[in-house]
């Protein structure tokens, strides 16, 4: 049994991905759950369990919010049926839930089989912890991201994320207005639909800035989209204040854009200074406006920096990832 979230989304989950390689590969999976109510969708998750007692595995997509009560009923519910259960975790916040609910977490980590971290970051501070971990990566298909090697760099930046406070995009403007002293022809795409009303407050602070005829706000795109459009862009931005191993980056990795991101979370995990990327404190735009003027500077750096970050992204792809979850699984 997969149990997660399986609601409609116009681009495909990590339960989505992860569910149809299982299957592929001859696992024969159930899905709970696609209830669009919370309290029906733990019940509908609470079902699947009772229903399905000779399950092998219960695999459980663990959140840092509210979500997480979800992993907490349906652990020990396998817990009572003597099911094997794997929590996967999501989202950079969970270290703060080991510190905030302790005792919450141990009844669900310390009784799974073992417990899946998509980042060496969150392994290290599940680890830390006592807890049993082992670190598969998110799976992306490589053959949907084709490399662009950017000989000459122009100072165009592409910045992809949800509009939501915790990945600061009005950081994005900020940078976007330093480097424009220097390159009075920079312009800023952004790409991500609006989540907590986050979109109108940027616009507005563009205009404020005076920027709006440098940048283009694209709402949501459908991956093909944004890929697409992401070929007339040479450097990707990430300015968050919390992450774990965000997709939206190993995918411009893919796609031989040198990635400049806040240092947080898993992302010091993700990206090594100078050789897969560049890193800088989060909400610092002058420091991230001084490494983007680096790398146009420096185009060979760049062309580098782009082409170490392919390399390692590809561990991350669709084969590799399967044949470990095949591994654990049998």
């Amino acid at each position: 049994m997969y149990i997660g979230n399986h609601l409609t989304s116009a681009n495909p989950t990590t339960l989505d991905l992860l569910s149809k390689l299982l299957m592929s590969s001859g696992f024969q999976v159930k899905i709970y759950s696609n209830q669009q109510y919370k309290l029906l969708r733990l019940l509908h998750m609470c079902w699947g369990v009772i229903t399905n007692t000779n399950a092998n595995y219960v695999l459980i997509d663990t959140y840092s919010t509210v979500n997480f009560y979800y992993a907490l009923v349906i652990s020990q519910l396998a817990r009572l049926f003597s099911i094997s259960y794997i929590p996967i975790l999501h989202g950079g916040n969970l270290p703060e839930r080991l510190k905030t609910n302790p005792k919450l977490c141990s009844f669900i980590f310390k009784h799974s089989l073992v417990t899946i971290a998509p980042s060496n970051y969150l392994q290290v501070e599940f680890q830390q912890k006592g807890f049993k971990t082992q670190f598969i990566p998110n799976a992306i298909e490589l053959k949907n991201y084709p490399f662009k090697q950017r000989t000459v760099l122009a100072p165009n930046l592409l910045w992809v994320r949800a509009f939501d406070a915790i990945y600061n995009p009005t950081m994005a403007i900020e940078v976007l207005e330093i480097l424009k002293t220097t390159y009075p022809n920079a312009t800023l795409c952004m790409v991500g639909a609006d989540k907590d009303g986050s979109l109108e407050k940027v616009i507005q602070f563009a205009e404020e800035k005076g920027l709006l005829n440098s940048i283009e706000f694209t709402g949501y795109l459908s991956k093909e989209e944004w890929i697409e459009k992401s070929k007339n862009y040479a450097i990707f931005m990430n300015t968050t204040t919390i992450d774990n191993t965000p997709v939206s980056v190993l995918e411009a990795m893919a796609l031989g854009l040198p990635v400049v991101s806040t240092n947080v979370g898993g992302l010091p995990y993700l990206i090594q200074e100078d050789i897969t990327g560049c890193l800088v404190a989060a909400g610092d735009a002058a420091a991230m406006a001084f490494k983007i003027g680096i790398l146009l500077q420096q185009p060979k750096k760049a062309i580098e920096i782009s082409q170490n970050a392919r390399t390692m992204v590809e561990d991350f792809d669709v084969t590799k990832v399967k044949e470990q979850w095949i591994q654990l699984l049998t």
